[in-house]
């Protein structure tokens, strides 16, 4: 599956991927913000390529002209035990782009892209996003792109960074997303 938007194509991740990968996710300023540590290698890249983008609805967020991965965005079960629903058509939007890349209003277009490949595409009667307190710059994506906020969990596990964080949740509707959509035309 590869989705095209106007300056970016959303398609899998591929080995070949792991060095431009490690030079992105090894930046101390990406990670972290999103809960997972910098890579350390080009072989962890490569190892996360395999295990953890290799997930259903995993795309490695790429620029058009050049097809260079600066990012990635997936759809997966939500984290939060609450937004989980048992007939899966609520998924949560995961999202990070590489920090030169920042400002440039990728991150919303990939979400943008998401949203319709989950609503039109999949079916999805809603979807989740979440930051953890302090990333505005994940929460600015997040009101662009039409989400709500819904909740706050305090005292959240963040495995990956051996901490406890306050997380943000934010909810968008299949109706709220058409009547944006129709309302952007």
């Amino acid at each position: 599956m590869v989705i095209q938007t106007e300056r970016l194509t959303l398609r899998p991740w591929r080995e070949t991927d792991a060095a431009i990968l490690f030079t992105y996710a090894s930046d101390p300023d990406v990670g972290p913000a999103a809960g997972w540590p910098p890579h350390r290698s080009i072989e962890e890249s490569r190892e996360i390529i395999r295990t953890v983008f290799a997930a259903p609805h995993t795309f490695a967020v790429c620029l058009a002209a050049t097809d260079e991965p600066v990012g990635s965005i997936g759809l997966m079960p939500s984290r939060c035990e609450s937004n989980r629903r048992d007939d899966g058509l609520e998924l949560e939007v995961g999202y990070w782009i590489a920090k030169p890349f920042w400002g440039r209003g990728f991150a919303p277009e990939a979400v943008r892209a998401m949203q319709r490949y989950a609503f039109e595409t999949l079916g999805c009667k809603a979807l989740w996003c979440g930051y953890y307190e302090g990333n505005n710059k994940s929460l600015r994506v997040q009101q662009k792109c039409g989400f709500a906020p819904h909740h706050v969990e305090r005292d959240v596990p963040c495995e990956l960074m051996d901490d406890v964080r306050t997380e943000c949740f934010t909810y968008l509707t299949r109706e709220d997303w058409r009547g944006r959509a129709e309302g952007e035309r």
